[in-house]
């Protein structure tokens, strides 16, 4: 039984500046600290390879001294209405209402919802009464590909249903205040606010390209490398400097054998899927496959125009290729990474 993505829609944030009009922000922020310290985190944000993001509160709510609750707060209520809108969008595309879904999959690490997301939009859309919610919260960037992996295995065992993964991240909403360590800057120079909605089906007469293949790959001892601690003052990012390295280290193991399972090799695939985790990330990704022909590209302008998303990022890229012509038989490989420490793999073929 064939499982297809036959909708992929996104929603953007009502704030959004470019990061040259951020930067007197970051200058303020940084009162009291020594000249070069500042010129060097002035810097990170000029080099970061974003020239704009988009947010669930403006600059000056992001730089004001708040507690965790009222950002939280602040998190929540933006979080229902992008996904709102972010689903309405999708089920237009595919020509679908509401209660055309059977699954419900709603992604986010960025905030914390008790009930989740999933239960507000069941309410607010009248969908089926029946449907099925699964919130995965605890996957970092690799869950909007991982809600796919989910989405996948549930509709490869039910025939004629449809699911939606809802990806809903606000990174500006955990940025710490009074944290002037390198890991809060440079996550605060790449990450941005976006939201987004894949819709899949095993209709067979519904079209998009197909789920060939999945699977996830596990980075032993290495929980220390990605995530968040949980503090009085929020969510504080953990991103370890060993991250781009790690990734290369282990790109052919995490490639290859995948597409030999699959009787492929890279030569054969047509378009990568790639999660833009942050510059560094995209150069060693981009050395690693520029070799060998293939190019990232929309992976980049998706950092460009919207910094790193976190779950909600490679969907963005997805609905760049979804939204194009593909020739049938064309191939791609989704591809992200995320806390654990770990990557998410799904081949395509339109």
């Amino acid at each position: 039984m064939a499982v297809k993505i036959i909708s992929v829609a996104k929603q953007l944030p009502n704030h959004t500046r470019e990061t040259k009009d951020i930067l007197p922000y970051v200058e303020l922020w940084l009162e009291g600290q020594e000249e070069r310290f500042k010129r060097k985190v002035l810097k990170i944000f000029e080099n970061a390879a974003v020239d704009k993001r988009y947010s669930i509160m403006d600059a000056e709510e992001v730089f004001l001294k708040t507690s965790f609750e009222e950002k939280n707060d602040i998190y929540i209520r933006e979080s229902i209405k992008l996904a709102e809108a972010s689903l309405l969008k999708a089920l237009k595309k595919a020509q679908l209402q509401p209660t055309d879904i059977d699954y419900i999959i709603t992604v986010s690490c960025t905030g914390i919802m008790i009930p989740s997301l999933d239960a507000y939009l069941i309410n607010s859309l009248n969908m089926k009464q029946d449907i099925v919610r699964l919130p995965v919260t605890e996957m970092g960037c690799a869950a909007g590909v991982s809600g796919i992996l989910y989405a996948k295995n549930f509709l490869k065992a039910n025939s004629n249903k449809r699911a939606v993964v809802i990806a809903v991240e606000s990174p500006t909403a955990t940025f710490q205040l009074e944290d002037y360590s390198m890991v809060n800057i440079v996550s605060a120079a790449i990450f941005g606010d976006g939201c987004a909605s894949v819709i899949l089906s095993s209709y067979d007469d519904e079209q998009g390209p197909e789920i060939v293949d999945e699977a996830m790959y596990h980075f032993f001892d290495a929980e220390h490398m990605m995530g968040f601690k949980l503090r009085n003052s929020g969510l504080q990012m953990v991103l370890d400097q060993s991250v781009p390295e790690t990734i290369a280290a282990h790109f052919p193991k995490i490639i290859h054998p995948f597409l030999e399972r699959n009787n492929l090799n890279i030569e054969d695939i047509d378009h990568l899927v790639f999660h833009p985790g942050g510059k560094k990330i995209v150069q060693t990704v981009e050395d690693l496959f520029g070799a060998l022909g293939k190019d990232i590209n929309d992976t980049k302008e998706v950092l460009r125009l919207y910094g790193n998303m976190s779950s909600a990022t490679v969907l963005y890229v997805l609905e760049r290729f979804m939204d194009r012509d593909l020739p049938n038989g064309d191939k791609g490989i989704m591809l992200s990474f995320g806390p654990g420490f770990s990557a998410q793999r799904i081949l395509l073929e339109w």
